[in-house]
């Protein structure tokens, strides 16, 4: 499974505006709705679903990273969304560092195998030191686009 097969190009934001983590989650949720990915009468239901994921512990795994994500049955495909903050948000993170990056995932609620696959898909890519720091830095969606693409070639041929 590559990253392109679950992430919707057109939900890539490189200045995410929100400053807490409730609002980061609503933002990330609004780039897949904006992108037509999943339907905007479910924006709340996705929130409390993705709410209640974090409130049995931190999605946010260390290194600047958080991997927000959640089933729902609003969704027939796993989706999924990329972001990054500039200021860094507290997401109650594992290592107490502030999080930067940002991978949002929404799954059908029966689809055990391609959610755990995108989660360590993502953890994969990102546990690359100079990948997590090109992607801070960034400052268009577009550039952020040919990284994933680029190191999502790479790692598939490994």
């Amino acid at each position: 499974m590559k990253i392109t097969d679950f992430l919707c190009l057109k939900a890539v934001s490189a200045d995410l505006q929100g400053t807490t983590k409730d609002e980061i989650i609503e933002e990330l949720v609004e780039l897949l709705i904006n992108a037509g990915s999943i339907e905007k009468k479910h924006k709340n239901k996705i929130i409390d679903v993705l709410m209640a994921r974090e409130a049995l512990g931190s999605t946010a795994i260390g290194q600047g990273i958080a991997i927000p994500h959640g089933k729902c049955d609003c969704t027939k495909k796993l989706v999924g969304c990329m972001a990054v903050s500039k200021k860094g948000i507290n997401f109650d993170s594992l290592d107490g560092e502030p999080a930067y990056i940002f991978f949002l995932l929404v799954a059908p609620v029966d689809s055990a195998g391609p959610h755990l696959k995108a989660l360590a898909r993502v953890s994969r890519l990102l546990k690359d030191k100079f990948i997590r720091d090109s992607l801070k830095v960034v400052d268009n969606e577009k550039t952020l686009i040919k990284i994933i693409q680029h190191e999502d070639g790479r790692l598939s041929k490994l």
